[in-house]
């Protein structure tokens, strides 16, 4: 029976305006934070640990936590409407969990699992990158409180993933070198960071639920227990080679380019994550993806348009990632120095 506006109680506002965040620090928590500020209809809250020294956004709010504290977990999501779970996956693997069983507690009704990448209705890439039991594993929880998620379905992160070394796009920035899987024209689905928080901004922005029976515009009931589709950019590696080119003005002479089998290259990566070397999990994870038979492409299924989503650049784009590489490379030295 689907609930409506009009029968909430006299104290209901139609609207999502307090949000809990953990990781609002991190790599995809920290755009998700700017874009929810910007919209100047949220508050943010950090769910931070004690002693955290990470760089929040301007603006959010933090309150501090023990994970293994329940209460003060607990306390910290008290009058939250929202919680989205952003972790690192060296996270400790019961910490979802246990954000999930506070959010409960606390009285939130949604959650935002971690997730953010694959097509939860594709089992067999969930199965064979490891990564879907793990994230069904967390929404059924959700939904056996009696709380409702709602899962950012995004591809790989476009900056991110080509700023990240060989093992996921192939580019080694560094050495100049790309590594091509097969014949390098295989197209995948892909986000970037700022496209995802804006998204996610977009989807909390929304009326919770229908004013009444004949409203029949998107809300954040729309959503209830589903996936958020979204894309930046549908591209092959020599589609973003040849963006990439562009932006530094090299040519292939540049480059020192090897092909592998995809195949292949993903039975290695899957062998050293076999024997505790995680380092093959990514090459594992972006293998798949580029699978000839059976690629992360989301285009069929994309919101982009429904959630009046921006065009982007494809090449201001990878500007940004060959950018993360350069403020890595200092971060670094300044840690070295």
């Amino acid at each position: 029976m689907p609930k409506y506006a009009k029968n909430q109680s006299v104290n209901f506002k139609n609207a999502i305006e307090r949000v809990a965040l953990v990781g609002a620090g991190g790599t995809i928590g920290s755009h998700i934070a700017n874009a929810l500020l910007e919209t100047g209809r949220h508050t943010v809250t950090a769910i931070s640990r004690k002693g955290s020294g990470n760089k929040l956004p301007e603006g959010v709010r933090v309150a501090s936590v023990d994970y293994d504290d329940e209460a003060t977990l607990v306390a910290a999501l008290k009058g939250q409407q929202f919680l989205i779970i952003t972790m690192a996956p060296t996270a400790p693997r019961d910490t979802h969990s246990k954000l999930v069983q506070a959010a409960d507690k606390a009285g939130i009704d949604y959650v935002m699992p971690n997730g953010y990448g694959l097509d939860i209705d594709d089992i067999k890439l969930g199965e064979d990158t490891m990564l879907g039991p793990v994230a069904k594993a967390n929404r059924d929880e959700i939904e056996r409180l009696g709380m409702k998620w709602i899962t950012v379905c995004c591809g790989f992160w476009y900056d991110y993933s080509l700023a990240g070394g060989d093992a996921r796009f192939g580019f080694d920035f560094d050495k100049r070198s790309l590594t091509i899987y097969d014949d390098g024209n295989v197209k995948i689905s892909t986000s970037t960071l700022s496209q995802v928080g804006r998204a996610v901004a977009k989807v909390l922005s929304l009326n919770e639920l229908p004013k009444d029976e004949n409203d029949k515009s998107l809300t954040l009931s729309t959503f209830f227990n589903k996936g958020v589709y979204l894309k930046s950019f549908v591209v092959s590696q020599n589609d973003m080679f040849e963006s990439v080119k562009r932006v530094t003005d090299t040519t292939d002479a540049d480059w020192t380019i090897t092909h592998e089998d995809t195949k292949q290259r993903y039975k290695d990566g899957l062998e050293q994550v076999k024997v505790g070397n995680m380092a093959g999990f990514g090459k594992m994870l972006y293998a798949r993806g580029f699978y000839p038979d059976a690629s992360n492409d989301l285009t069929a299924k994309t919101q982009n348009e429904l959630l009046g989503l921006p065009e982007e650049s494809l090449d201001e784009s990878t500007e940004i990632g060959i950018n993360l590489v350069k403020e890595l490379q200092l971060r670094v030295e300044r840690m070295a120095s």
